[in-house]
């Protein structure tokens, strides 16, 4: 462990140095965040997953640069150029472009304008040219004429090509251009000639100009998008005199013929060189942030769709919805298992609206659903209402709305055919659908995160960030649940804390081969599940039933001693302290601190013996449409509706009002205050009323307002 890497984390972090050094010890044992964040809050100082990874990604950016750091040096020590002097500045580089710029002008060139002159003898002149001394450059030019420089202008050329690579090789010269973009850039778009009509969407950026630093992140990525994209013509760029001045103050020092020329090779260097590259790195800087920004808006809505709440352990029938291909009907029992799948034609051109009922209410009765879930595709609101106004039911049944959004991914991958190799996607599908009413979590954890269509610019940002941010995503919300080890499928299992792809098979065999786990302890019989696995997972496995009841909440095995001393000490087992409030009320935690388990720990125990294994996703709530619209011609500006958040993103938040088009609400109509981030406001799926604002039918567009209506 680098002492160096811990100062530099701890101060940019605003932590204590132990608890940067004692995290990075156990990602050296193989400890990952979740366990860490919630079994070894003693060590860290109780730093929450967000930290965690902070500091992971810090130390792999600080090794990485060590790495270059050390190639540079061998590098410029096999040219045979490195000094103490240099050693000393490589050594004290604090970022990535401080040690680019020192290696800057040692690094291999293809050969350029500056290396040919040179290789005509013009670096003298240069250098005469560079002192900027009173005398004649023309004169002094002569004395280089020869079989390859034919005259006194081909030899002041050569020598200033020569002047602007030394000024672009120059680290404070870049330095200041570089606080020139950070302060003075602006992004600049047109759009490209005869394009107009085929990029149409982007004629906002038509003729554009925005300061840089004022840009926001989703408009950069619309710029960037429509750059790739071949209609607009982008620039990122400070006013050029300007810039040539302020860096004029630097290299030019004086007014004489000599600084002259310095002056053309300055211009000629910003033009060519300097501006093009510090033009190069802003660019991949604000894109690096803009990517942040989408990334973290990703991950953010990723969470909440898998912690939203689950419908539970119900008997479902779900319905897959269409029109001309009829409605693919499934029955699922209380596990999720396909029981029954049909097709129903309740809708136009088929129109079998009694022979629909009929069967909806005869699959209804004999496999006693509890709910019923309809997917929020084409033909769902007819469905809703066809459901709700066709058939009477003898009990109440329960009718909600599911979001469809990568389930037709779901159905055509690999993870699909595995569990129903003897159906098409369309039953499959279905079967999702019903699924995720259940446990959205169980079922959306089976698809690519960026399938879910809950992202903004998903697909224009580092597609490896992202994916590495949305596994994470996904492990975290599955751990902070916990998983029901006998009755979850290996997809779901591969995300707990130390197991994976390999472990979940295993543990899915086990179960196949010698029936449901009956402890915590008989998890250590899987084959290649060791201690580091057992420790690693054990707490986030919950086994339903288990003699042990420890067994079935997220109290670690490792700290069941401190629970049985805690009963003992009140004369009372176990499971007392789980079923009695006052029994647990005589708990004095302060009494079990050892140097193994201290209070952040014990404090999380008293806390899970009054709620063993219970979902702290919340529960569902049913949600109605209105009525009165069906379809986008049926909405009028005026209208106050309810309506279910589906996507937030930094310019507002896009809202289901039930007419198979969401309205945007943006960010300046969420609230009667000002607020700069909608996720201050909204939560993805959260019920919401709206009023119209506007509607657009033929560009299917609808402006919505939250003011004054959720307060």
């Amino acid at each position: 462990m680098n002492d160096n890497h811990v100062r530099i984390i701890a101060s940019s972090l605003n932590v204590d140095q132990w608890q940067v050094r004692n995290t990075l010890h156990l990602f050296e044992e193989a400890a990952t965040i979740p366990f860490i964040s919630r079994y070894r809050k003693e060590k860290t100082g109780s730093l929450d997953e967000v930290a965690l990874m902070a500091i992971k990604k810090q130390s792999e950016k600080l090794v990485e640069m060590d790495d270059r750091r050390h190639t540079i040096i061998e590098t410029i020590t096999g040219l045979g150029l490195l000094t103490p002097e240099l050693e000393s500045k490589i050594n004290k580089a604090t970022s990535v472009t401080e040690l680019e710029d020192l290696y800057l002008p040692y690094k291999p060139k293809k050969k350029t304008r500056g290396t040919k002159a040179k290789e005509k003898g013009l670096e003298p002149l240069a250098r005469v040219i560079m002192e900027q001394r009173d005398g004649d450059p023309v004169r002094e030019a002569g004395k280089f004429l020869s079989d390859e420089v034919e005259s006194e202008d081909e030899a002041l050329a050569g020598a200033r090509d020569i002047v602007a690579e030394w000024i672009n090789e120059d680290q404070k010269v870049r330095n200041v251009l570089r606080n020139i973009f950070e302060r003075e850039a602006y992004a600049i778009s047109s759009v490209v000639k005869k394009k107009e009509e085929e990029g149409v969407k982007y004629s906002d950026y038509f003729d554009f100009c925005e300061p840089l630093r004022k840009c926001p992140s989703h408009r950069l990525m619309a710029l960037f998008r429509g750059e790739r994209e071949g209609f607009l013509r982008l620039n990122i760029q400070p006013d050029e005199n300007f810039a040539i001045e302020k860096l004029g103050a630097i290299v030019v020092k004086g007014r004489n013929p000599n600084a002259g020329q310095v002056q053309l090779a300055l211009k000629d260097s910003y033009n060519r060189l300097l501006e093009p590259s510090i033009e190069n790195e802003y660019r991949n800087i604000f894109k690096e942030k803009a990517d942040e920004e989408a990334i973290k808006v990703f991950a953010d809505n990723l969470q909440q769709l898998l912690l939203m709440p689950p419908l539970g352990e119900k008997n479902i029938l779900a319905i897959d919805p269409g029109f001309r291909s009829g409605c693919k009907v499934v029955c699922l029992d209380k596990q999720g298992h396909l029981l029954h799948n049909e097709t129903i034609f309740p809708h136009p051109p088929q129109r079998e609206t009694s022979i629909a009922a009929k069967k909806i209410k005869s699959l209804v009765d004999a496999y006693k659903t509890e709910a019923i879930a309809i997917g929020n595709g084409t033909a769902s609101r007819e469905t809703e209402y066809f459901i709700k106004n066709y058939i009477r039911f003898e009990r109440d049944i329960e009718v909600y709305v599911v979001s469809e959004n990568g389930a037709s991914v779901y159905s055509a991958s690999d993870v699909a055919p595995e569990e129903f190799p003897e159906y098409d996607v369309t039953v499959r599908g279905s079967v999702s659908i019903g699924r995720r009413l259940m446990d959205p979590l169980a079922e959306l954890v089976k698809i690519d995160p960026k399938s879910i269509g809950v992202g903004q610019y998903q697909h224009d940002v580092d597609q490896k960030k992202l994916q590495e941010t949305l596994d994470q995503v996904v492990i975290s919300s599955v751990n902070r649940v916990g998983v029901q080890v006998n009755t979850s499928s290996p997809h779901l299992l591969k995300y707990v804390s130390g197991l994976g792809p390999a472990l979940a098979k295993n543990m899915d065999a086990y179960i196949k081969a010698n029936g449901p786990f009956n402890s915590r302890e008989e998890l250590k019989k899987v084959p290649r599940l060791g201690a580091k696995a057992f420790e690693q997972a054990a707490g986030f496995l919950r086994i339903r039933g288990a003699i042990n009841p420890l067994d079935d909440s997220a109290v670690h095995p490792e700290s069941y001693p401190v629970v049985e001393k805690m009963a003992a000490d009140l004369g009372c087992s176990v499971m007392d302290l789980i079923k009695d409030p006052v029994k647990r009320a005589l708990i004095k935690p302060e009494k079990y601190v050892t140097p193994e388990i201290g209070m952040p720990t014990l404090l999380d125990i008293v806390s899970e013996l009054s709620k063993p294994g219970r979902d702290p996703r919340g529960k569902i709530k049913l949600f109605e449409f209105s009525q009165e619209v069906q379809k986008i011609e049926d909405v009028k500006t005026g209208m106050i509706l309810p309506g279910i958040v589906t996507n937030i993103t930094r310019f507002g938040a896009f809202v289901d009002i039930g007419v198979k088009q969401d309205g945007l609400v943006h960010v300046s109509q969420m609230a009667d205050k000002f607020i700069s981030d909608p996720a201050e406001i909204v939560k993805l799926h959260q019920h919401v009323k709206v009023k119209v604002l506007e509607v657009d039918a033929s560009r299917k567009r609808i402006q919505l307002t939250m003011k004054g209506l959720n307060s």
